[in-house]
């Protein structure tokens, strides 16, 4: 687990995982906790032939955010929907079963799920990373993906062989983010 850290989608090039290694990573998933086994989230996997269209996606996204966008801008936008060898979407619905599990649990769960796939691809000696950015929440992407309302669009998940590596950030100490109740905390 503390080998795992980010590989922007950019720096991730081939070989990606084949077939039978993305089954074993996206079974990761299936042990995520799930309260009352709602099964919250989901992931829709964008396969080779839909990266142009998501493409698409992604430009129209900014434009929908900044009809001005440069030209240089808008196709870097459009640059997303190729990078990384495999890339899914990973999806949180608000309702989906019981009314008393709140959003902000069931987004809980599908971290859990989300983090879970990362830490397989690494052990299985993949680069991976989450990103999201504006055009998650886009009305564009949410109709491309056939998103109900319901739904929301959380992160994508991008994997593939660690073509570079960027700076290695320090991680944080266990006193950075640990308290113990009823003790002054100087944060």
């Amino acid at each position: 687990m503390a080998a795992r850290r980010t590989v922007l989608p950019f720096r991730l090039g081939d070989p990606g995982p084949d077939a039978a290694q993305l089954q074993t990573i996206l079974a990761a998933a299936a042990s995520a906790p799930d309260h009352r086994c709602l099964l919250p989230w989901r992931f829709i996997t964008v396969p080779a032939d839909r990266r142009e269209a998501l493409a698409e996606v992604f430009a129209q996204a900014l434009l929908e955010r900044d009809p001005m966008a440069a030209p240089h801008d808008v196709a870097k936008a459009r640059e997303k929907g190729f990078r990384s060898p495999f890339l899914v979407l990973l999806v949180v619905d608000a309702e989906k079963g019981d009314a008393e599990i709140g959003l902000a649990e069931r987004l809980v769960s599908a971290g859990c799920a989300a983090q879970n796939v990362l830490l397989m691809a690494t052990a299985m000696g993949y680069g991976s990373a989450l990103t999201a950015g504006q055009s998650v929440r886009s009305a564009v992407l949410h109709r491309f993906f056939g998103l109900r309302t319901s739904e929301q669009a959380v992160c994508f998940v991008s994997i593939g062989t660690a073509l570079s590596h960027g700076t290695a950030h320090l991680r944080p100490t266990v006193a950075d983010y640990v308290s113990v109740l009823g003790a002054e905390d100087t944060r």
